[in-house]
Order: structure tokens, then sequence, then C-alpha cells
């Protein structure tokens, strides 16, 4: 899958799995998601273009390269996406944010609408959604569908961990759109959580369990 993108980084690696054990507190867990959401979007950005400019020096003039005022956006799914914030912003402070609320259905396992604030100028950027799982692709196929309705063109997905059926889905629904995750794990249980995971993400990230 060419669209598929697997960080196997080893501090990538080892930050997952201290986020899988179960004794990881609160506020260790939400460290380790902000750390590992950073090293990935590091990857996810690779291909931003960049343009040469010439500056001085405290020796000389030069010619170097910047980014070139490409327009990106973040786009948390709510609300386990936003444990994944500080980390991306913190390589690309100028990114502007914008929020999408969805949840998934505990009986049907399809995704329900709640939530959508977005920048005026969305369909303009570049635009990253991010989430900490990708377990059925249910949820991440619809906030997609979504940002393509109202003009988005270029879409990355991020996230820390994925199931092959989430990937497969999208992959399969999204062709043109690439996904960046830390592990790609065994599969889905009957409940529709990813196995081995880590749990519920948002849970584990605001302490709500």
């Amino acid at each position: 899958m060419a669209n598929l993108h697997v960080i196997d980084h080893p501090l990538i690696q080892h930050k997952i799995s201290l986020m899988r054990d179960k004794n990881t507190g609160t506020k260790e867990f939400r460290e380790l998601v902000s750390e590992t959401a950073m090293l990935i979007c590091y990857e996810a950005t690779r291909d931003l273009p960049l343009k040469e400019i010439e500056m001085e020096t405290p020796l000389c003039m030069a010619r170097t390269k910047i980014v070139s005022g490409h327009k990106l956006a973040f786009v948390p799914i709510l609300r386990a996406g936003l444990g994944m914030i500080e980390g991306v912003t913190s390589l690309v402070p100028a990114a502007k944010i914008g929020h999408m609320g969805l949840f998934r259905d505990p009986e049907t396992h399809e995704s329900v609408k709640y939530y959508c604030k977005l920048p005026d100028d969305i369909a303009e950027r570049d635009v990253i959604l991010i989430d900490p799982m990708l377990a059925t692709g249910n949820t991440a196929c619809a906030a997609i569908t979504q940002l393509k309705e109202i003009g988005v063109k270029n879409i990355k997905f991020m996230c820390i961990i994925s199931a092959p059926e989430g990937a497969s889905k999208l992959i399969k629904t999204h062709p043109d759109v690439d996904i960046y995750c830390g592990t790609m794990d065994e599969g889905l249980n009957e409940d529709k959580f990813i196995i081995p995971g880590l749990g519920d993400a948002g849970d584990r990230i605001f302490g709500t369990k």
C-alpha cells in the first residue's frame, strides 16, 4: 500500500510501548501522545516545498532554504485528537487549527458528526487530519469526506496506532490520502477496539476513566 507510511523510528516505538502500559498515568500518557505526534509529524511534513533565499549570517551572505509559505492546517478529530495538537504545532507553529467532532456509535460502530469548526480559508490549505487511533476507519473516512465536500484538495491522515481494517478502508475509500502512523497493530476485537492497542485514547489523555 503505497500511501501507507508506518514510521518505525526507535523513539516512536519506545514511546508507543510506554503508552500501551495500563499503569502509565494520565500526565505521562498525555506527554507521550504529544511527543509521538511530533515525531510522526516530522515525517508527514517531509515533502513540504522549499524556496531559496539570500540572507546575511554573522560571517557572510548565504543562499539558504526555507519552507515556501505553504499554507497548512491541522484538524484534530475530537476529542482524542486534541492530545496531538501541542506536538504537531511545536513543529509548525504558523499552521491554523480546525476541529471536527465525530463519535463512533457504540451499537452500529458508524461515525456520527456533532461539531465542525474550520478556518475560513481551509479549502486553500493542505490539511493534516489527526486522531491517535485508526480502528474501523469509519470516522476518518467521514471526516475526510466532509473536508473534500468543502473544497480541500490535499489531505493527509496522521495517527499513532492503526488497525489493518481501518487502514484498508481508508485507502479504499480515499486512495488519494496518505496515512502516517506509528505502528500497525494486529486487528480489531468484537467491540471494534484495536488489539493490543492502548485502550481508549481519549479517556487516557483526559483522565476520564
